[in-house]
């Protein structure tokens, strides 16, 4: 798995297999519900067989993330990053083919402990960036995410317009393709003289994410990282069937509407954020980022009309910056041969969040999901993203605050 000599690590190498990977798993989101339902009966079940089979991907991704972090310090990104990729592909195949729930639960465990690409890809552009640049790296990171999901919902309800079980087989495909790009093409960003000891009571999340709140200059981060990250993946697992309930909305419709999203996610981090950061820098800009957040939660909730969800998408272009401004800072404050571990740390925390997510917004949504449509209670999912990120926000003010007195003092 040597890569080939010539090949020096760059951004354009990880943007391209960031895409494709992000491509991949946006072919599944707006049908993975849906695949769901054809082993139910009813709104009730769908929402709790939903709920055990994303629970199932985020507890084995909590506890995976930080050891596959570990394992590229000593080993390198690039071999760990071809894991992710056969497995995503192994299990998206799987998916296709799963003719009882308690396969996709199964098949969620083992995609979720093989997987921590989004933590890899990070600590990939870490070795090769600036301390100084981090932010707009991982904003241009960021910037394919969002054209992964441009790419991939739109084909993926397409396909499963017309059968829900196709677009899991082209993501599977698109896997495959991955893996050969990282095979053949992927050149390796650690070289061997900074790469670290692999440690087994470090690797596991309870202690990596010890080892994260250590760090200098972080602090209540952590927890700011924690609150945006479970308002968000709410809004993941719940967006599918909410807009369903709510709209009638089936994978066609979904697919529109994260097409929506990842271009107001390529607006603003791939083409807002350098400007933004040389006018506010990393810590106003998170904070302006958070708020904008926490109002577009409000306004999914009290959305009546299909169109005002396209609306709020639209405004909330700044939504999406928060999370490289704070990532950044957590990567600065990591030495360089450890962005591995700190990467997979806070992979773990989302992961950790990711666990909490469907249990709180699909339970809320099951509270609900009998009301009529036009009921307002049908946005409490919605309401608590914003909640938390409204707290998530007040902790941020106060933690920069604070960073601003120590240094006045000083």
């Amino acid at each position: 798995m040597s890569q080939p000599p010539q090949r020096t690590p760059a951004m354009g190498f990880i943007m391209a297999a960031v895409l494709i990977d992000m491509i991949s798993i946006g072919l599944m989101v707006p049908v993975l519900p849906h695949i769901v339902g054809t082993f139910t009966a009813s709104n009730d079940e769908q929402t709790l067989a939903l709920l055990m089979v994303t629970t199932a991907f985020g507890i084995a991704n909590f506890v995976g993330s930080p050891v596959l972090g570990a394992l590229s310090d000593r080993f390198g990104r690039r071999p760990v990053l071809l894991i992710g990729f056969a497995g995503l592909a192994l299990s998206f195949f799987v998916t296709a083919l799963a003719t009882a729930l308690w396969v996709l639960v199964v098949v969620r465990l083992f995609s979720g402990a093989m997987q921590a690409n989004i933590a890899i890809a990070n600590a990939y552009v870490a070795d090769i960036t600036p301390a100084e640049d981090r932010a707009r790296r991982f904003g241009q990171l960021g910037a394919m995410f969002g054209i992964g999901f441009i790419l991939g919902p739109v084909v993926g309800g397409w396909l499963g317009h017309y059968d829900v079980h196709w677009p899991f087989l082209a993501a599977g495909c698109m896997a495959l393709i991955n893996w050969c790009y990282g095979f053949f093409v992927l050149p390796e960003s650690l070289p061997p003289e900074r790469r670290s000891p692999f440690n087994w009571r470090k690797a596991n999340p309870v202690s990596a994410l010890r080892g994260l709140a250590a760090l200098k200059g972080v602090g209540s981060l952590l927890v700011v990282i924690a609150l945006s990250s479970l308002a968000q993946f709410m809004m993941h697992m719940t967006w599918v069937l909410y807009t369903k309930f709510k709209f009638g909305w089936g994978p066609l419709e979904v697919s529109w509407s994260l097409l929506a999203v990842g271009v107001a996610s390529v607006l603003s981090q791939g083409v807002l954020l350098k400007p933004l950061l040389a006018r506010f820098g990393p810590p106003r800009l998170a904070m302006i980022g958070m708020g904008s957040a926490a109002l577009a939660y409000a306004g999914f909730g009290l959305a009546t009309q299909p169109w005002m969800m396209y609306a709020v998408i639209a405004l909330n272009l700044l939504g999406g910056v928060a999370t490289a401004a704070v990532q950044s800072m957590i990567s600065n404050a990591a030495g360089a041969d450890r962005q591995g571990q700190a990467m997979g740390a806070v992979s773990s925390l989302n992961s950790m969040t990711a666990v909490l997510a469907p249990a709180i917004g699909l339970t809320l949504l099951g509270w609900v999901s009998h009301l009529p449509a036009t009921d307002p209670r049908m946005g409490l999912p919605f309401f608590a993203c914003a909640a938390l990120q409204g707290a998530g926000l007040f902790l941020a003010y106060r933690f920069f605050h604070r960073q601003r007195t120590v240094l006045q003092t000083a």
